[in-house]
């Protein structure tokens, strides 16, 4: 009778914990949320996550706040996520900093694979290989092929080393067996000052923040590094297109990801809900007015990216012969 007792004691308790443990998943979200943003307000990536905010708010039932932590490679904001308390309400915007930062710095207070737990996709950016508008070279082959006929003399111009266009440039020089400079600037005016000046030939940049200047026709896209043409940009090519550079791709990226202790129902919670926000045709608007493609992902399928990411760029880094910072 005593063991009959003893056994009925421990599967009550057993009852009662996993009943609160669905009781506080089932409650997800008692509190407003956070997303922690590695850039400043105002960015392609800070107006995104905004976008994205707003409507999760609406979803989950509690406000859902930026928080802006730029600079240090991202290292800030990252950390702060990885330390933060693993049930949801805390969460990163990811981008290929993230994977960047990897191969990039010496020793990092946080592990980009192994202290979070992705979420999802939200958006894919594309970046260009731009000219200004009175360049002789009118088409990305007319690029090519003058920088084969005169080696060593082509530059081109991107923000600071170890960024994602940085890194871009540097592959696309590598694929395409180019003998020439990348020259990192900083700052996205500086690069478009630099080639409206003639300081370098050529620049690589994410697409969005430089609309205006080719609308107003002061810069020319020769070519988007992604796998879209966009309508807008007459006479641009994909850099795919060119022979020998059919495996070329590279897109900017964001991406949401949670400390990596947090609950597997809390993931797939929110999993559906951005889900549900991406497939908006209000959203999908809203990001395209930025070149933004709202796109998003199973946490398996980002944990994949991630993971691709970080060898593909450690490897850029290391040809380029970038110093581990």
């Amino acid at each position: 009778m005593k063991l009959l007792r003893l056994w009925c004691c421990i599967l009550m308790a057993a009852a009662c914990t996993l009943h609160g443990q669905v009781m506080a998943q089932t409650a997800f979200p008692s509190k407003p949320l956070r997303i922690v943003v590695p850039f400043g307000a105002g960015g392609v990536a800070d107006l995104t996550a905004r976008v994205v905010a707003q409507k999760l708010s609406e979803g989950l039932g509690q406000a859902v706040v930026i928080e802006n932590k730029p600079g240090a490679g991202g290292i800030v904001a990252a950390e702060t996520v990885a330390k933060a308390d693993p049930d949801g309400h805390t969460l990163l915007l990811m981008s290929n900093g993230t994977a960047v930062s990897a191969g990039l710095f010496k020793s990092l207070p946080f592990d980009p694979r192994k202290d979070f737990a992705p979420v999802s996709l939200i958006g894919q950016f594309d970046m260009a290989i731009l000219v200004p508008e009175a360049s002789p070279h009118k088409t990305l082959a007319d690029l090519l092929a003058w920088a084969r006929a005169h080696p060593g003399k082509l530059n081109l111009g991107t923000i600071n080393i170890g960024s994602t266009q940085n890194l871009a440039a540097e592959l696309f020089r590598s694929q395409a067996q180019l003998d020439a400079q990348v020259v990192p600037y900083n700052g996205t005016p500086a690069v478009i000052n630099a080639l409206r000046g003639g300081q370098v030939d050529a620049a690589v940049e994410i697409l969005g923040p430089v609309k205006t200047q080719i609308q107003a026709k002061a810069v020319r896209a020769l070519a988007v590094m992604g796998d879209t043409l966009h309508a807008d940009l007459l006479g641009t090519v994909l850099v795919s297109s060119q022979p020998g550079l059919s495996n070329f791709q590279v897109s900017s990226w964001n991406a949401l990801a949670v400390p990596v202790k947090t609950p597997v129902a809390v993931v797939a919670r929110l999993n559906l809900e951005v889900q549900k926000v991406l497939n908006q045709a209000e959203v999908k608007k809203r990001l395209a007015e930025w070149s933004v493609h709202a796109k998003h992902s199973s946490p398996e399928q980002l944990g994949r990216l991630l993971d691709a990411e970080i060898s593909r760029w450690g490897d850029v880094i290391q040809r380029a012969g970038i110093p581990k910072q």
